[in-house]
């Protein structure tokens, strides 16, 4: 699996572009890794485009990274909205949406990516 974290053009997002195989090891270990840059440029959206890369991991283990993972490890933001572009024949990830919304975490699934940065940039977010 690979994957690059960047900020976009305008400052708005963070972008974390994947590629190959996602676990709940890897996306763990993306995750603080892009939200480390979220924190250092006061971002707290992400455009994540997982159009060349599918989720591997069981439902238990999406379950589990929802709701432990994201939830309690330090340096993840809890209140951070994030816009995940999806092949539309992909539904490897429908439940990672799924529960990561039961967890009360702020993830949706897009296949178009104009809609999935419109929704980021229509999100008013908390002050940290």
């Amino acid at each position: 699996m690979d994957y690059t974290i960047t900020p976009s053009n305008d400052g708005m997002f963070i972008i974390l572009k994947v590629k190959g195989n996602i676990t709940r090891k890897t996306a763990l270990q993306m995750n603080l890794e892009a939200h480390a840059l979220g924190r250092q440029l006061k971002i707290r959206r992400y455009f994540v485009d997982v159009t060349e890369s599918k989720n591997t991991d069981k439902p238990l283990e999406d379950y589990e990274l929802a709701n432990s993972d994201m939830r309690q490890t330090e340096g993840i933001d809890k209140q951070a909205w994030v816009a995940a572009l999806v092949r539309p024949d992909d539904h490897s990830h429908d439940f990672m949406e799924t529960v990561s919304k039961n967890a009360g975490l702020h993830l949706k699934l897009f296949t178009d990516p104009d809609e999935a940065k419109r929704y980021l940039m229509e999100t008013v977010l908390p002050v940290r």
